[in-house]
């Protein structure tokens, strides 16, 4: 005779999670993991927003001098050739890849523009300057695309490799062109009501950026791309033409913002740049770019480039030391990355 089957007891509840030990639905389990990865993302989203919001005040408040009309633009103009190569930067940063010659593009730049007002003539820096960051970011993408090597170490050989022609081309003196001055000196000294061209070029790199990852496909390859490169590659993205044409834009970019230096300056130098890299970098962290690639937006890098603008104004005018700059900003940094590991791991 057949025995009567006996029903185990239910252990999956009506809205089809299974009951852990101790009771717990993992139907719960799951709606809280995704309920903090929401909140993690949207801190790592929009926090920027918030520091520079409390930022602002607390100058604003603590500092005479910070909130009014002169500095807030000086704060915009001191920090336009940084947010350039930031903004470009971004794009290489949400593709997967890293870039660490962009200070060293933008001093080689900042050097071959005055050499080539010296020795061709004053227009020519406009056309060596960005040709030849176009150049140097064309080389990072051939190391990285074509020869496999990684994108860290590939641009951290070439930025040696710039770093040191730089210094090659000025022997370790300045390059002051004596002639056409007021040509060289336009683009980084002249002004249109009050804002620097160099502010106004800035704004509009950035917007070109912004809707070319927001509203392109180049775009949504770049973050497709970055977020699972083999998906990508299966869904029909060609990886190695995408991954030069970042470097290239960079490169692009950074010798864009070599020339207006220059100008500003009114010579070349090979000692410039380092300051560059690391700023620029440090404020594709802050505006919450992920380091992993994926995720991140351009009009985020440019409030990053804003905050850090803002507590080295900030700063200055309270007469606190520089070594307490750099405590905050690399604390902010670490925190950063911290939420963007958090992220990952939701």
């Amino acid at each position: 005779m057949t025995r009567p089957t006996q029903h185990e007891p239910d252990d999956t509840s009506a809205s089809g999670g299974v009951a852990l030990p101790g009771g717990t639905d993992t139907t719960f389990v799951r709606r809280v993991e995704t309920t903090r990865a929401v909140r993690a993302q949207r801190i790592q989203d929009y926090g920027i927003l918030v520091l520079g919001a409390v930022i602002f005040v607390y100058f604003a408040l603590t500092t005479g001098d910070f909130f009014t009309g002169d500095n807030l633009l000086n704060i915009l103009n001191q920090n336009a050739e940084v947010g350039i190569a930031a903004c470009a930067v971004t794009l290489t940063i949400i593709s997967g890849n890293f870039d660490l010659s962009i200070g060293a593009i933008f001093a080689l730049a900042s050097v071959l523009a005055a050499w080539a007002a010296v020795h061709l003539g004053v227009w020519w820096c406009f056309p060596v300057a960005l040709l030849s960051g176009t150049a140097m970011g064309l080389a990072n993408g051939l190391l990285v695309a074509k020869l496999g090597v990684n994108a860290f170490l590939a641009t951290l050989a070439s930025a040696l490799v710039f770093a040191g022609i730089a210094l090659g081309v000025t022997g370790g003196f300045l390059i002051q062109p004596k002639n056409g001055t007021e040509v060289f000196t336009f683009l980084g000294q002249s002004k249109l009501a009050s804002v620097n061209y160099s502010s106004i070029i800035f704004v509009l790199v950035a917007i070109a950026c912004q809707f070319v990852l927001a509203y392109t496909p180049f775009g949504r390859r770049i973050y497709g791309m970055g977020d699972n490169r083999v998906a990508a590659r299966l869904a029909g993205v060609r990886i190695a033409p995408m991954v030069i044409a970042t470097f290239v834009i960079t490169g692009l970019a950074c010798g864009l913002s070599g020339l207006i230096d220059a100008s500003f300056t009114g010579s070349g130098s090979a000692d410039v740049g380092a300051n560059l890299a690391l700023t620029a970098v440090a404020a594709v962290a802050l505006g919450g770019t992920s380091i992993f690639g994926g995720t991140g937006a351009v009009w985020r890098t440019v409030v990053g480039v804003l905050v850090l603008g803002m507590l080295s104004n900030g700063f200055d005018l309270a007469g606190l030391a520089t070594y307490w700059q750099n405590v905050v900003v690399g604390a902010l940094i670490i925190g950063a990355i911290a939420l963007q590991s958090a992220v990952r791991r939701q």
